[in-house]
């Protein structure tokens, strides 16, 4: 059985001042507490702002990404009952002048006279807010506000894989989000009883090769908000996880790896989900869409194969309740990098 992972309660930096990892800062917390100074490790830094907004007809994304060799921002939406799908990308060579924040709930933007994405926060609220003149044929205006919950946890997590190699992640999950989204002449409604949202931000210091998978879910069952953030393969061995269980705002961490078992010549088939030593995590997932992005400029190759689909199962908490999960919509992927 895997040993329980200490918890961080004070503000934290992730680095020393040679760059390297704090060995302080290796944990969880419950609060965006870890500041991502960041330096150093030519061309190895990657950091990412990731937003997933699950709406009732549409789920909506936006991505600030810097990779210290190049900065992209990405945009795509999937509607699904008709499964339109449609993904913009912009990458900006070295980089630019894009400055990523230190902390989980800074401001970051983008913009050229492609697109523009500019994420916000401000008053216990994100606004995330994309133009596109030219998405998929038409214009593209979202404008979506995202309430973060006073009282609720999130998961924030450094992985290390040794001093000079090491993550942070947090996952902010079941996020109340209000706003609209415009593709054309279609306009999409979100609101905040049906509608949340998932923030993904990584700041770290990569090897060369990685492999992860990540699944994850938000969404109200049975008139509590749930979330779901289950990791693999990358945090293998590291005595750290990236699992958790959100209830109204509450996590409860699970300190054991899970597995991803799935056919990977084949990315629609069922996949399985279940803890590594015990019957905490048992869940399958079933794809209804499968998102393929790839890059492959010789030296940089990214793939990802994100499914979106259904959960179903059954995870056992602590204090012996067993939270029965079905027909909840979310994300699966597998994502490997040379980069």
């Amino acid at each position: 059985m895997q040993h329980a992972e200490k918890e961080i309660l004070y503000p934290t930096m992730l680095c020393d001042k040679k760059g390297n990892l704090n060995p302080e800062a290796i944990g969880f917390a419950r609060k965006p507490l870890i500041d991502c100074n960041l330096s150093g490790h030519f061309m190895r830094k990657k950091k990412w702002n990731y937003w997933c907004v699950f709406g009732e007809e549409i789920l909506f994304s936006a991505t600030i990404a810097h990779l210290d060799y190049a900065a992209v921002c990405f945009v795509y939406f999937l509607e699904y009952e008709t499964q339109r799908y449609f993904e913009k990308t912009i990458t900006i060579p070295l980089g630019g002048k894009l400055k990523m924040p230190t902390r989980v709930l800074e401001t970051v933007s983008y913009a050229n006279n492609e697109m523009s994405v500019n994420i916000a926060f401000s008053n216990g609220d994100t606004h995330l807010s994309v133009l596109c003149d030219d998405f998929d044929g038409d214009r593209l205006h979202a404008e979506l506000i995202i309430h973060h919950p006073k009282a609720d946890d999130s998961l924030n997590v450094v992985i290390p894989w040794n001093r000079q190699t090491f993550q942070f992640t947090a996952k902010h999950h079941t996020l109340p989000t209000t706003g609209i989204v415009k593709i054309g002449n279609k306009h999409f409604t979100f609101n905040d009883e049906d509608c949340f949202a998932v923030l993904d931000y990584g700041r770290g210091v990569w090897p060369r090769k990685a492999i992860w998978n990540w699944g994850m879910a938000s969404q109200h069952v049975r008139n509590r908000r749930i979330g779901l953030n289950f990791g693999g393969k990358w945090t293998d061995g590291t005595g750290m996880t990236e699992n958790a269980i959100f209830i109204d705002g509450a996590m409860t961490k699970i300190h054991e790896d899970v597995l991803f078992a799935y056919d990977r010549s084949n990315f629609m088939k069922p996949w399985r989900i279940t803890s590594k030593f015990s019957h905490t995590v048992n869940l399958t997932f079933k794809p209804f869409f499968e998102r393929n992005a790839s890059t492959d400029a010789k030296l940089i190759r990214t793939g990802v194969h994100q499914m979106i689909g259904y959960y179903n199962g059954t995870i056992h908490l602590e204090d012996g309740e067993i939270l029965h999960i079905q027909q909840m919509l979310g994300c699966i992927e597998e994502h490997t990098a040379k980069w």
